[in-house]
């Protein structure tokens, strides 16, 4: 049996939780420092922004740069896949308003 490959279904799984779309929208801005990002979505816990963005990461949807300073820097920003989801977030955005 051939699998259906269905594109509503592919997005979803990408991005259908309840703080993907958060993190990608607040990245709509530009790159951010992890922390900065972390404090637009205040209820989001440690845990679970760091499992986001690795998903996020891994779908490569969100690019992630360590600075080697001290204290450590590291930042994210939408790469190119990830920014072609700014009509949908932004239009999510706009209906919630």
């Amino acid at each position: 049996m051939t699998k259906i490959y269905c594109p509503l279904n592919y997005t979803m799984n990408l991005i259908g939780t309840k703080w993907k779309p958060l993190v990608l929208f607040h990245l709509l801005e530009g790159p951010l420092r992890s922390g900065v990002l972390q404090k637009k979505i205040p209820e989001i816990s440690n845990k679970m922004f760091t499992q986001t963005v690795r998903e996020l990461e891994n779908d490569k949807l969100i690019g992630r740069q360590v600075f080697p300073v001290v204290p450590p820097k590291v930042e994210y920003e939408l790469t190119t896949k990830g920014k072609s989801l700014e009509a949908i977030l932004r239009s999510m955005d706009a209906w919630g308003k």
